[in-house]
């Protein structure tokens, strides 16, 4: 079976994938988008279809649905030709031109199912969770893992949170969620921060927060609709507690979806896509990456809608050059 051949190839379906694609679209480049199923663990649209009300994307006063923002997303790709698989990439090759693509069933054979003389990589991070028991009843309901896009929702604010995380990410998040909480409380299952000495000196001395040292939380409690309570354990006594909260935020980092380019392309230590700052190109050339898989700071849908933006027009870029390299040769 000859391979289906595509100018540029999307791998993603977040904000940053469906962004690339429309500026892909609208350039006349036929691009092609695999959105997943189910991959990374998230269903198509990535990890805003786990959310609720989002409230700080432009162009909604109102607010949105992630669900619904991301199917606006998707029809708007549609609407200006993109072409979308709901397949799940499971090997790709990039050490030929063109790139060569398997979808999942076929990574087996020798011949991919697709090309693409270019391919964005938008494949997101998901946030590391910890699977208390009432975590799935309560996610969204009261849990989180983003203080900056939940804080402000109302079942939050004058109410009292509990940020999980002992790192500058959390200290940060902790010290974001006082704007809105009357308290927060930080689990920390050690005896010390990992957070920066500034970072762990402000935390400390905020008047709003406790500090909560050699504990772990073992359970979200709920009144069936929304989380109440958070249940602890003193990882040193072994002794039992419950602090009363409406709102419990993980931060204990995120893993990046790079496992589809892991030895192919440089990662930093954390496996982010590095890129060349400014732009989304990495070191393998025709290869591009938007998103949460290459930003571990803002972790935005803004911001990734953003460098999909960006992917795109240096996908656009390059693609022009190795067109008038072919044209040379002619």
């Amino acid at each position: 079976m000859t391979p289906n051949h595509r100018p540029v190839a999307v791998i993603g379906s977040g904000p940053a994938g469906h962004t690339a694609a429309i500026y892909l679209a609208r350039a006349n480049l036929n691009p092609i988008l695999f959105e997943g199923m189910m991959a990374n663990g998230f269903a198509p649209g990535g990890q805003l279809t786990t959310t609720t009300d989002v409230e700080n994307f432009p162009g909604f006063p109102k607010g949105v649905l992630g669900g619904e923002l991301m199917d606006l997303m998707r029809a708007q790709s549609e609407n200006c030709g993109t072409t979308i698989e709901t397949e799940t990439i499971t090997k790709l090759d990039t050490t030929t031109r063109p790139f060569k693509i398997w979808r999942e069933g076929y990574e087996n054979q020798a011949e991919p199912t697709d090309t693409a003389d270019a391919v964005i990589i938008a494949t997101g991070a998901s946030a590391r969770r910890m699977h208390i028991p009432g975590e799935d009843k309560y996610w969204q309901s009261g849990i989180s893992a983003c203080a900056v896009c939940d804080g402000a929702v109302p079942i939050f604010r004058n109410k009292p949170l509990v940020v999980i995380g002992g790192g500058d990410s959390a200290a940060e998040e902790a010290i974001y969620l006082t704007k809105y909480a009357s308290h927060v409380h930080v689990l920390v299952r050690r005896d010390v921060l990992r957070a920066s000495k500034v970072m762990a000196q402000r935390l400390l001395t905020h008047p709003k927060v406790t500090v909560h040292f050699n504990t772990s939380p073992t359970s979200a409690l709920g009144d069936g609709r929304l989380l109440t309570a958070v249940t602890t354990m003193n990882n040193v006594t072994k002794q039992a507690g419950k602090i009363e909260a409406s709102g419990l935020f993980y931060a204990i980092g995120h893993d990046p979806a790079t496992s589809l380019v892991k030895g192919k392309v440089s990662l930093d230590e954390e496996g982010y896509i590095k890129t060349v700052p400014g732009s989304s190109v990495t070191n393998v050339p025709g290869l591009f990456a938007a998103g949460d898989v290459q930003d571990k700071r803002y972790r935005q849908a803004i911001t990734s809608a953003g460098s999909g933006c960006m992917a795109a027009l240096d996908a656009e870029r390059y693609l022009s050059e190795l067109e008038s390299e072919r044209n040379q040769k002619l």
